[in-house]
């Protein structure tokens, strides 16, 4: 950042507070991370740098967030529910499938993201429909979530793997870090399917991977039944569920992001390779999902 642009941005407030574009940040010099040493502030500044990419792919969808109000070490917790006083987020209805009505939230633009760091958000996962068009859902995850201890080379192959199949298909599909242990492979749509035909169709392809590999991917979520295997996980394309955002930090050791990265990087870079200097230094490069949002496919 040139001194300048941190000038305009942020004012230094009495009580040790800050402003970071139009948001007052308490406890900025909080630490959040041990190590490397992440304070609330940092990640509030990351969140402003990279709000430009990110906002895409989070507002107005309904999100859970987790917060770590004292730090990673310490209880983080997840929330799917709007607090009363909340700033920036807008709250919608939603019924679920047993008739039951829950208040959810979602926000629409900067304001909206920094106020959710500001209340120690370190995730942010969202659904894969828009509040305007909850029923049509329009990007569908696969999680690749290889068995502890897999050879990185093996769970490089279950994404070309599963981007062959979706290729099979006519479905272009983008690639991100998942921060963790594996990779997520991103399918763009146009929202005109029903949940239960996403949902079916998601499962069909985990499926079609373990018939047609059986010794090497399993759709089932029983831990015993993974041993030496990736599980495709298809289960995020569900109405209600969420998966995490691109961009989003991950709220674990080493502040590692979730990152979208292009298929010819796949080789080079690491499930969990990418934290957030590298995410910020990555930004002012090429967008490697660069007309994510022009692709108009349907599933066949």
């Amino acid at each position: 950042d040139t001194p300048e642009s941190t000038e305009e941005t942020e004012k230094k407030m009495e009580k040790g507070s800050i402003i970071v574009q139009g948001v007052k940040i308490s406890n900025p010099d909080k630490i959040i991370f041990k190590e490397p040493q992440i304070t609330k502030a940092d990640i509030v500044r990351y969140y402003a740098r990279v709000s430009e990419r990110m906002l895409p792919y989070i507002s107005h969808r309904i999100m859970s967030v987790v917060r770590c109000p004292k730090g990673i070490s310490e209880a983080c917790f997840f929330k799917k529910h709007p607090n009363p006083g909340s700033k920036g987020i807008s709250t919608i209805s939603i019924q679920s499938d047993d008739g039951e009505t829950k208040e959810c939230f979602y926000i629409e633009d900067e304001f909206g993201l920094l106020n959710e760091a500001q209340m120690g958000t370190v995730e942010f996962h969202v659904w894969g429909s828009k509040a305007e068009q909850i029923e049509k859902p329009d990007i569908m995850v696969f999680d690749l979530d290889p068995d502890v201890g897999m050879d990185l080379g093996t769970v490089r192959q279950g994404v070309k793997d599963l981007k062959e199949i979706l290729s099979e298909l006519s479905l272009v599909s983008f690639l991100k870090t998942s921060g963790g242990k594996g990779y997520h492979i991103i399918v763009p749509l146009k929202p005109s399917d029903s949940w239960e035909v996403f949902h079916d169709f998601a499962g069909r392809v985990a499926q079609v991977m373990q018939r047609k590999w059986p010794e090497k991917y399993t759709n089932n979520i029983r831990k015993h039944k993974r041993t030496n295997k990736i599980f495709i996980d298809w289960l995020r394309n569900g109405k209600g569920a969420t998966s995490i955002a691109p961009y989003s930090i991950r709220a674990r050791q080493g502040a590692k992001v979730s990152m979208p990265i292009s298929w010819d990087e796949l080789e080079t870079i690491a499930p969990d390779g990418i934290d957030m200097n590298e995410a910020l230094g990555r930004i002012s490069g090429e967008d490697p999902w660069k007309g994510f949002f022009s692709v108009t496919q349907g599933l066949k």
